[in-house]
């Protein structure tokens, strides 16, 4: 599981507030009950100076320090006992001074070794859907959500109805969702406008995401920008560089509106570079276009319809254009 930098960085940002708020939090609690109860700020920089006492002890030459640190570690206890004697007296549980930490698998550090631990990852899932949702509708669209009702039961010319066909849509993109890995597939989702591709896109980034997965949804257009930017930028601060990166190396990458960007030479090859990047670094790509595998042979070149014909399942879209139903029927 890889995790992209610059969400990484924000959840790392939000962590540390978190634990910070807390330490204050605690803070301003001993400062209270220090200011009810003087004595146990007293044993506080009593405890505190045994402390010192017992590294002072620790350091000194040319005697045997273990009978004064055994001393000293006596005074200690006592000093840890007449404190929770105090609180219980006061009506309070022995330990409410005790700062526990929050997470008890990594004491608060956010990592176990070199591993992200589960309380970042956690961080890491918020602050990676507070991105997507920024360019998706991630609040209403779910797989809970989705509504087969605005497609038709008519077959027409197709082996399948519109239905049938967002049955199985819908089936293959839930199931991708909720068993998204390394070994995974690619997803390729065409078919004309408004007819949920999009929507089931938003569905699947939100479950890989809460399931702790990179995920990066932009447009083509954009991406290609981005592609294009890196090439021609002149500094090292336009971000192009990092979004590029982005793009080759989350876990799941989601193309939005392929085909709808101005077709250059360029964007031939960037395209050509992206499919083929992550494909030999084994990552995940969905692609959501209004063009038919043979027009995106033509479009972008045979070694890319060869790909995408090849190393993704196709899924068909079929039907009437959602978004100009549900205005015909305000």
């Amino acid at each position: 599981m890889s995790y992209d930098g610059k969400i990484m960085r924000r959840a790392l940002a939000r962590f540390d507030e978190d634990k910070q708020r807390r330490s204050a939090a605690m803070e301003e609690r001993r400062r209270r009950l220090y200011a009810r109860i003087p004595r146990l700020g007293e044993i506080e920089r009593e405890l505190s100076g045994t402390m010192s006492a017992i590294i002072t002890s620790a350091l000194s030459r040319g005697t045997d320090p273990m009978p004064a640190i055994r001393v000293i570690r006596d005074s200690n206890l006592e000093l840890q006992q007449e404190r929770r004697d105090l609180l219980v007296a006061y009506g309070y549980e022995a330990d409410y001074l005790d700062e526990e930490p929050h997470c008890p698998l990594c004491r608060d550090s956010g990592y176990r070794g070199s591993a992200v631990c589960s309380c970042l990852q956690a961080y890491y899932a918020r602050e990676q859907i507070a991105e997507l949702s920024s360019l998706l509708n991630m609040g209403s669209e779910t797989f809970e959500t989705f509504d087969f009702n605005w497609y038709s039961t008519e077959r027409g010319s197709f082996r399948r109805s519109p239905r049938e066909a967002a049955e199985r849509n819908f089936d293959i993109c839930r199931d991708y969702a909720y068993q998204f890995s390394p070994r995974s597939g690619n997803l390729l989702l065409f078919g004309a406008p408004g007819l949920g591709k999009t929507f089931l896109s938003a569905c699947i980034a939100r479950v890989v995401s809460e399931n702790g997965h990179s995920v990066v949804y932009d447009t083509a257009s954009h991406i290609f920008a981005q592609f294009e930017a890196e090439k021609f930028r002149r500094d090292e601060d336009t971000g192009s560089g990092a979004d590029v990166e982005r793009y080759l190396n989350c876990d799941l990458l989601i193309v939005d509106d392929l085909g709808t960007e101005m077709l250059t030479a360029f964007v031939q090859s960037a395209f050509y570079q992206l499919v083929n990047t992550r494909l030999a670094k084994g990552k995940k790509t969905i692609i959501n276009t209004n063009l038919v595998p043979d027009q995106l042979g033509q479009r972008y070149g045979d070694a890319i319809q060869s790909r995408l014909e090849g190393e993704y399942e196709l899924l068909l879209f079929i039907g009437e254009d959602i978004r100009k139903l549900k205005k015909e029927r305000r």
